[in-house]
């Protein structure tokens, strides 16, 4: 199986989970939501697999490219 790290495409603030460590996401299912600049960006699963990782938490501050979550797929 295959490890995949997701990676915030903005830099912002961890909004809310949409997803837990060990939940199965579809390809392009919200993980988590991020806010920046007032806006809600969806940090999507980039394959269908396993949540075996969140590496933020609600209200966390992330940069742009900051590994978010590691999903297996």
């Amino acid at each position: 199986m295959a490890r995949v790290e997701v990676t915030a495409s903005i830099a912002g603030i961890v909004l809310r989970l949409e997803a837990a460590e060990g939940a199965h996401v579809s390809e392009g299912e919200p993980i988590l939501i991020l806010e920046s600049m007032k806006m809600e960006i969806p940090v999507e699963a980039p394959c269908a697999g396993r949540v075996v990782r969140l590496h933020v938490a609600v209200d966390g501050a992330v940069a742009e490219g900051d590994v978010v979550a590691t999903v297996e797929s």
